[in-house]
């Protein structure tokens, strides 16, 4: 469903546009199926547990962390699990990607002179394997992972810690994402333009009248 007149972006009003990574502008796919595939087989490879029963015990300790920095950290991953996770992104880092229209939405928002910074709950380890496969950093003016500020998105003191080093005004500033949790923190941190990304499926749902919504950023 397209934007109403009401709900489209008025760009001369807009001078930074902060822009989730994954599911907003890089496929989920990539992390969806390490997650789900590729460290449950490594996890049940290693305790002589089939796929199903390794999935079994992962899922409580992966729901027990969601929305706490530990879910975003490779190191914790790695502590907990008894896995080398930076080792295990790399084996199937070819699956990294680009969502339809996003680099051309930002070179398109970069042409209109907008300040372009990326905010992501991505650990700096896992976002360098990305930059690596995509470069998206280049379309960037600034780049901040949560864990710089000890906090995700999801929490209001990684929004405090990223006005502290990135002073934008938050009438005139854009804030696109795919995760209800941090739209709703971004909303209560006063930034005026919210806008959601869709996903086909999804876990943390938003009611249709929370956000503007769309289904990719080249809609915006």
């Amino acid at each position: 469903m397209p934007l109403s007149d009401a709900q489209k972006p008025l760009w001369d009003r807009i001078d930074t546009v902060l822009l989730d990574l994954d599911g907003t502008l890089l496929d989920l796919e990539f992390d969806n199926y390490f997650w789900r595939e590729h460290v449950p087989a490594h996890y049940g490879a290693s305790r002589e547990l089939t796929l199903e029963e390794a999935r079994a015990e992962l899922v409580p300790k992966f729901r027990a962390k969601e929305g706490t920095l530990e879910w975003y950290c490779v190191e914790y991953w790695s502590r907990a699990l008894d896995l080398d996770i930076v080792a295990l992104k790399h084996a199937v880092r070819d699956r990294v990607a680009w969502l339809p229209g996003a680099k051309e939405f930002l070179k398109r928002v970069r042409g209109m002179g907008k300040r372009l910074v990326l905010v992501t709950n991505a650990h700096p380890e896992a976002l360098r394997i990305k930059d690596e496969r995509t470069g998206v950093t280049r379309y960037f003016d600034a780049v901040f992972s949560s864990h710089r500020f000890g906090a995700p998105k999801e929490d209001p003191a990684f929004w405090d810690g990223l006005h502290r080093v990135e002073p934008f005004d938050r009438e005139r500033t854009m804030f696109v994402d795919d995760s209800a949790a941090v739209l709703r923190a971004a909303k209560r941190a006063g930034i005026k333009w919210i806008y959601a990304v869709r996903k086909e499926q999804s876990r943390d749902p938003w009611q249709e009248e929370e956000f503007a919504a769309v289904d990719s950023v080249a809609r915006l």
